[in-house]
């Protein structure tokens, strides 16, 4: 006999591990993180060039 929730997809029928991060937390920390990158880069450079 069927179980009553065959028709879903099997990753949401097992448990996800508690672990590992979802994709979109992945991806709004490579976002920030670019971000990030990018203001500390542009101050060292006008560190740098004397901020002109």
């Amino acid at each position: 006999m069927p179980r009553m929730n065959d028709y879903l997809p099997k990753d949401e029928l097992e448990p996800r591990d508690p672990k590992k991060p979802s994709t979109t937390r992945v991806a709004i920390w490579i976002i920030v993180g670019a971000i990030g990158l990018y203001l500390i880069g542009s101050g060292v450079w006008g560190i740098i060039t004397g901020g002109q």
